[in-house]
């Protein structure tokens, strides 16, 4: 065995003399977590240090710092040759799965589309290339199913990765990225993905933010909104006040020109469901509630409320946006709009109903007795707190 070096170059890695204790500890058949307990590290490290870098000498394994320190030095020594580039039949295997031909009952080969590679995503609706289309984690999960004995066909999910869009890594063609799920010819950093989101909800808006009171329904005033989309864009909007269940709904027409004028940057969507529209549809529905009643708007991070600062100016209440992709953070408007699914079905246009109807779609759900206001209605809740709201002005008043 060659000489070893004692010398660690940072602290992330373990030293010869944290290894001399592990060994002194491991004879003295202390377990896992109090060995990591001793030497201040965290257990996986050293259970991996017991797994990876333990002696296998006279048909025996066990523990010896000089060995560890030896295998460990070895397996740091870079640049170290990629596994895919020298072992072809793990190539072979990692290929197929990825870009393998899809087969009928028959074994017949199904050409499916003809999708020539343009170095970048093809986007969901266009012609993507038909193959077996295996995920990493798949290929490398199934090797042990496929080759149980055989330990030099492993391959870890990220080495498959890095094969594919670090070419120096390995020796899988860059093509073959057209073959992942995603159809990207890059990797996209996880610091992208982090800070996903729209622009316009900064930390200060976010429901993190939001005060805890909201959360048990003990205070109104607290609302949440949506929108339902229907047919070719057509939108109606949803509130629901968060204690009573008291439902509002936003008409929300089609501008001018919506199917004939061309779309303009920049300019309000002629969909009818812009920012400019939302807020004024907001404004007009909650804008002569009393102020006690205009706490806090919970949202998800749609486009339609880009223009939520002027929405406060305007009404006074607060807003707050959810987690992206988060709808159970809004359960009471959720739940409202599957109710409300009743009315205005999926696929359907929505723009054929005039204010008027909506308003009578409100009012037949808030005259609806509900289980969790131990069937009361929302309406009869909503008409309390304003009662109460009234006589508790006239008790102030001097």
């Amino acid at each position: 065995m060659p000489p070893i070096s004692l010398h660690e170059p940072t602290a992330r890695y373990l030293s010869f003399e944290e290894r001399e204790e592990i060994a002194v500890l491991r004879e003295q058949e202390h377990g896992v977590r109090e060995i990591a307990r001793r030497i201040g590290r965290d257990p996986s490290t050293v259970s991996r240090e017991l797994r990876r870098n333990a002696a296998t000498g006279a048909g025996k394994q066990g523990y010896r710092a000089g060995v560890a320190q030896w295998k460990g030095q070895q397996a740091a020594e870079r640049p170290k040759v990629a596994k895919l580039a020298v072992n072809q039949r793990l190539r072979a295997y990692v290929e197929h799965k990825l870009a393998g031909e899809v087969n009928d009952a028959e074994g017949r080969r199904i050409a499916g589309p003809n999708v020539s590679w343009a170095r970048r995503r093809h986007g969901r609706r266009q012609d993507r290339r038909w193959g077996v289309v295996w995920s990493p984690e798949q290929i490398s999960n199934r090797l042990k199913v496929d080759f149980p004995d055989d330990e030099s066909m492993r391959v870890s999910h990220e080495t498959i990765y890095q094969s594919l869009y670090v070419q120096g890594r390995g020796a899988l063609k860059r093509e073959l990225t057209a073959c992942l799920r995603t159809g990207r010819a890059l990797g996209e950093p996880r610091a992208r993905t982090a800070h996903s989101g729209r622009t316009f909800v900064t930390d200060d808006v976010k429901i993190s933010q939001r005060p805890a009171q909201v959360a048990d329904r003990a205070v109104a005033g607290h609302w949440e909104g949506d929108l339902i989309i229907g047919l070719e864009k057509s939108a109606i909007g949803t509130l629901v006040e968060r204690k009573s269940r008291y439902t509002m709904l936003l008409h929300l027409p089609r501008m001018k020109g919506f199917g004939t004028i061309s779309i303009v940057k920049n300019r309000p969507p002629l969909a009818g469901h812009g920012a400019e529209a939302v807020n004024a549809a907001i404004t007009a529905q909650i804008g002569s509630l009393p102020k006690q009643l205009r706490r806090s708007l919970t949202w998800d991070q749609g486009a339609e409320m880009a223009q939520h600062v002027q929405l406060k100016i305007d009404t006074g209440i607060a807003i707050y946006f959810c987690d992206p992709h988060s709808p159970w953070q809004r359960t009471s408007n959720e739940n409202t709009n599957e109710i409300l699914r009743q009315y205005f079905p999926k696929g359907t246009d929505l723009s054929r109903w005039t204010e008027k109807d909506l308003q009578a779609v409100a009012a037949t759900l808030n005259a609806r007795p509900r289980k969790t206001l131990e069937w009361h209605t929302p309406a009869e809740v909503f008409q309390e707190q304003l009662s109460s709201l009234a006589q508790a002005g006239v008790a102030s008043t001097p």
